[in-house]
């Protein structure tokens, strides 16, 4: 069996939803309360392959909200992201992707350190970032909506903005190895981290956001908006590919400008219908078959039987795993989003 781990966006969302999942008595509570409530088994997920292979699975809501990032409750998140596993772990869960918020809170918090959860002794190889699925997913959506849109990339430049992490630094690994890419821009947080990226790709020119934007034929967005920083402003090439690949993805509202085409990045879909609700409350524009790819990956190693943590730790994405869940995904149904 596979399982997700999930959260919603806001203290607003998941206000909204709680109704709709059976949780009333949740509806009109407050953070504190979010803070206190448990991780629950809300939904439980058929899917079939094309092969016909049909696998089960079950969503754990985290009860995590963003909001818990803020210093005074970061205890809070920690909490919510260990329990959660443990929950998955007892419930007798095979592989479990962490999606959203909670791989990053896991790799940030280094809740490796954190194995013991009450009587729970957590089992690592049990869980999976689901990251490298979704790197695939997004170089697959910039080769594909480029040439939708008539942009050739051995004749363009590239932007990758969050080069560093996890999702981010495996694309540019494609870029450079797959892709055919001209000019790789290299953007992100750290100054040291993007040196020894630049190092290890052989190529790609470091700048920040305002120089580079406007050079860029594409524009993949993996990482998150740091505070105060306004990019409304600034001009963008015409036309523009921009790969929204954050969570919330609200970036091509802050980029809505003539021919700037914005694709939501790091989600697939299904030839086939999934039997489950949980999509319907994440906006998706078609909720049967449209889901992040992070939660695909569980799928996909539930189908190949690979119980192992095939996306774990900072930075160790290969082209070659990519390769390995790209094939995985292709042969079991799953293709890249690209409606704009």
């Amino acid at each position: 069996m596979f399982g997700l781990i999930g959260h919603l966006t806001s203290l607003e969302h998941a206000q909204s939803v709680a109704k709709e999942l059976g949780y009333p008595e949740y509806a009109h509570q407050g953070l504190d309360f979010w803070c206190s409530a448990p991780p629950q088994i809300v939904d439980s997920i058929t899917v079939t392959s094309i092969t016909g292979q049909k696998i089960e699975g079950q969503y754990v809501e985290s009860c995590f909200l963003p909001e818990m990032l803020s210093q005074r409750r970061v205890k809070s998140a920690i909490r919510k992201i260990l329990n959660a596993m443990a929950l998955a772990q007892k419930s007798s869960i095979d592989i479990t992707a962490l999606g959203g918020f909670s791989s990053i809170v896991f790799e940030n918090f280094s809740l490796k350190n954190h194995k013991q959860v009450r009587n729970v002794e957590l089992e690592f190889e049990r869980f999976t970032t689901g990251n490298t699925h979704t790197a695939y997913i997004i170089c697959r959506q910039v080769e594909q909506a480029a040439a939708k849109l008539g942009i050739d990339l051995s004749k363009s430049t590239v932007a990758v903005c969050g080069a560093t992490g996890d999702i981010g630094s495996a694309v540019c690994r494609w870029l450079d190895r797959k892709s055919n890419v001209e000019n790789l821009l290299l953007i992100a947080r750290n100054q040291e981290r993007l040196r020894n990226l630049q190092e290890e790709l052989g190529r790609g020119k470091i700048l920040g956001l305002e120089e580079a934007l406007p050079q860029a034929d594409v524009v993949v967005w993996v990482a998150s908006m740091p505070k105060g920083v306004d990019i409304s402003q600034i001009p963008l090439k015409k036309p523009c590919l921009l790969i929204d690949g954050g969570y919330p993805k609200n970036l091509g509202s802050q980029l809505r400008q003539p021919e700037v085409y914005a694709l939501n990045g790091g989600i697939v879909e299904h030839s086939l219908d999934i039997d489950w609700k949980i999509m319907q409350i994440v906006n998706m524009d078609v909720p049967g078959r449209q889901l992040f790819a992070c939660f695909a990956e569980s799928m996909l190693l539930e189908f190949e039987k690979w119980y192992t943590n095939f996306s774990w730790g900072r930075n160790q994405i290969t082209v070659e795993k990519m390769e390995q869940i790209g094939e995985s995904s292709v042969r079991h149904g799953f293709k890249p989003l690209l409606s704009f």
